[in-house]
C-alpha cells in the first residue's frame, strides 16, 4: 500500500473513531460529514452487509460478468456508498451490483462514500458545496449529481435550484454514467472532453459509442467532426443503410471524396477500413457520363 493511502487511511479512521464525541456537537459534525462526502475509503469486502431494503433482489448474470471484467481491467470506477454500523462494520446503501462484482473480481477491498446514521441534511449540504467547485473532472460532477439522487432522494427540478444549474445540464451530466467503462475512464482523467462525451451520447449502442470512441482517439476528430460522424450514423439508421465502420470517414478522406465528385462531377463514395485499404465508387447516370468520366481519369 502507498504512502499516500496509508495517510488517508489514517485519517479516515480518526474522523470515524471520533465521530461518537461529536454526536452532539453540531458544527463538528457537519465537517466530519463534509469531509467523508468527498474522501473515498478502500473497505475489506467481507466487512459489507447488503441493505435488507433494497428491492433488487435478482442481478442479470450476463451484465454481472461484464461488469466483473471491466473492473478487472480497469478497476471500479464509481464508487459504492455504506453506511457505518460499528467499528469494522458497514451496510450497503448503493451500489450492491458493484459491489457483488467485485467480489466476484476478486477484490479484497472495494472504493466506497461512508455515510453516518443520521446525516442525511448535512450530506446533501456538503454534496451540493462538492459540486460547485471548479477543479471537478465530468465524471465528478456527474457521479455527485447521482448520489444526491440516490442517498438524499432529489429529483432533477430540486437539484438544478439548489446547485444554480438547468436541468438539462444535469441530465446531461448524469447520462455520462450510462457510457462504457472505457470511455468513462477517460473522461475521468480528461483524455476525453466533455463535448466529446456528450457526442457521443447520441448514439444509444455502446458498441457504436465505442467505435466512433477509438476514432476520436485515434484520429484526433475534433467535436463538431464527431457530431457529424454519428449524424452519419443515426441517418444510416434511419434510411435503413448498414453503418459500417467503413462507411465512418476520417474529415481528410471525406475532403478527398468531395473533390473527386467536384472534379468528376458524379457521386463517390470512398469506403477505407481501419488498416487503410478500400475502395472508391463512382456513380453515372449514362454512357455518355461514363465516357466523360473515363476521359477525365486518363487525362
Amino acid at each position: 500500500m502507498s504512502k499516500k493511502k496509508q495517510e488517508l487511511g489514517k485519517g479516515l479512521r480518526a474522523l470515524l473513531t471520533n465521530i461518537d464525541k461529536v454526536e452532539s456537537k453540531p458544527k463538528e459534525k457537519k465537517q466530519v460529514v463534509a469531509e467523508l462526502s468527498k474522501t473515498i475509503a478502500e473497505i475489506p469486502t467481507n466487512r459489507i452487509e447488503p441493505n435488507p431494503y433494497q428491492p433488487r433482489k435478482e442481478f442479470n448474470t450476463e451484465e454481472l460478468n461484464e461488469l466483473v471484467q471491466s473492473i478487472k481491467t480497469l478497476g471500479l470506477i464509481q464508487p459504492i456508498t455504506v453506511r457505518r454500523l460499528s467499528e469494522d462494520s458497514y451496510q450497503l446503501i448503493s451500489g450492491e451490483r458493484r459491489w457483488r462484482a467485485s467480489k466476484l473480481a476478486g477484490l479484497k477491498t472495494i472504493p466506497a462514500y461512508i455515510r453516518l446514521a443520521d446525516d442525511q441534511g448535512m450530506l446533501e449540504m456538503a454534496l451540493v458545496e462538492n459540486i460547485q467547485r471548479s477543479n471537478l473532472n465530468p465524471l465528478e460532477v456527474a457521479l455527485s449529481y447521482q448520489r444526491l439522487i440516490d442517498e438524499c432522494n432529489l429529483q432533477h427540478d430540486e437539484m438544478a435550484k439548489r446547485v444554480g444549474k438547468e436541468r438539462s445540464t444535469i441530465s446531461n451530466y448524469i447520462r455520462l454514467l450510462k457510457l462504457p467503462p472505457d470511455i468513462q475512464s477517460e473522461l475521468r482523467t480528461k483524455e476525453l472532453s466533455m463535448g466529446h462525451a456528450r457526442a457521443l451520447l447520441g448514439l444509444e449502442d455502446p458498441t457504436k459509442q465505442l467505435h466512433v470512441f477509438k476514432l476520436i482517439r485515434n484520429e484526433g476528430l475534433s467535436v463538431r467532426n464527431t457530431e457529424k460522424i454519428i449524424r452519419e450514423i443515426k441517418q444510416s439508421s434511419k434510411t435503413g443503410i448498414k453503418a459500417a465502420p467503413n462507411r465512418i470517414l476520417h474529415p481528410e478522406v471525406r475532403k478527398m471524396q468531395d473533390r473527386l465528385m467536384h472534379h468528376l462531377n458524379s457521386k463517390v463514395d470512398i469506403s477505407r477500413s481501419a488498416k487503410g485499404k478500400g475502395k472508391i465508387v463512382i456513380q453515372f447516370d449514362s454512357d455518355d457520363q461514363l465516357n466523360d468520366i473515363v476521359d477525365m481519369i486518363e487525362d
